[in-house]
């Protein structure tokens, strides 16, 4: 089954006045969505002022597939959330990002942009994902070295390279990353730990 990675960035405008409030609302979103299985990630941005009409914000969250993200979209939690913003926000644009973007990225704002103060995660350190990429990269190269490079010892160097290529990037795209990310997302992600505790101290 073909698995890739989806990032949702919400745009709302929020009535003059009313920031803290939608702030408020969407940290409570995002904690809700962290309960699904699937939710990677997420992120609140102040992108730029309307003045008297009032600011423009986005909500950013990752799934590690179309069907995590789709659940959460059509699910009747969120759209009791989105019930609850209409007096102080108004949704202006969603978007769906498939694919290899937004692997590790954290979301940020356009230059100049205000930042709110409870910034998204921020992405992984570099040796993490080093580990990450060579956990998915280095098992299908082993394979493919020990079950099918002897019988291509024959062929052109640049087709046989090619075929590799071709296989690992295909597995590691497709197989392995959306697995290693969902089983280390704990590890990679600790603010999405942190998260989730306050939404579940909230609900208590």
């Amino acid at each position: 089954m073909r698995e890739e990675s989806v990032t949702v960035a919400v745009a709302y405008r929020v009535a003059p006045g009313r920031e803290n409030d939608f702030r408020s609302w969407a940290t409570d979103v995002l904690g809700s969505a962290a309960q699904l299985p699937g939710f990677l990630g997420g992120g609140i941005l102040a992108t730029r002022a309307f003045d008297a009409a009032g600011s423009e914000w986005h909500v950013v969250q990752r799934f590690d597939s179309e069907e995590s993200a789709q659940a959460w979209e059509y699910s009747e939690t969120r759209m009791q959330w989105e019930d609850y913003a209409n007096p102080f926000a108004q949704q202006t644009e969603r978007r769906s990002i498939r694919g290899l973007i937004g692997w590790f990225e954290s979301p940020s704002a356009p230059e100049g942009a205000a930042q709110p103060p409870n910034p998204p995660p921020s992405p992984p350190p570099k040796w993490k994902l080093w580990f990450v990429n060579m956990s998915a990269v280095f098992p299908p190269v082993l394979i493919f070295n020990l079950a099918a490079l002897p019988y291509l010892g024959s062929l052109n160097p640049l087709i046989r390279t090619l075929l590799l290529c071709l296989s690992v990037t295909a597995l590691v795209t497709w197989v392995l990353m959306p697995r290693l990310q969902r089983f280390l997302k704990k590890w990679l992600y600790p603010p999405l730990q942190a998260l989730r505790g306050r939404h579940k101290r909230r609900s208590i």
